[in-house]
């Protein structure tokens, strides 16, 4: 399960943000890091079974604080389209109308 986990880190200097995004980058199962927040001290990290709580201990023994702000899931747009477009539409089963031809009398049916 993919999943984005925001962890603010107290960082003053670009050299700390450089240090923090290197340290997430590392972490097991990452797929992208950036920085986010107005202040650029939020660490935004995107990947597969990521551990958030491990993940903010190795922060924290750079940066003396790290807090997990949120983890969500995250969806695959690839993943929506490819449902999106195998999606099977069941067909309704109703009988076809049979053509019936009718005698000169017009009582019965007899089927062509």
């Amino acid at each position: 399960m993919k999943q984005k986990i925001v962890i603010k880190v107290q960082m003053d200097c670009e050299k700390c943000r450089s240090k923090a995004l290197k340290i997430a980058a590392v972490a097991k199962g990452v797929s992208s890091v950036s920085l986010e927040g107005e202040e650029k001290d939020q660490v935004a990290v995107t990947g597969d079974g990521v551990d958030s709580v491990c993940l903010a201990k190795t922060l924290r023994k750079k940066f003396k604080h790290a807090t997990i702000l949120s983890v969500e899931k995250v969806k695959d747009k690839d993943k929506d389209k490819k449902e999106d477009e195998t999606k099977i539409i069941p067909l309704l089963h109703y009988p076809l109308p049979v053509p019936c031809q009718y005698d000169e009398y017009g009582s019965y049916c007899i089927i062509m």
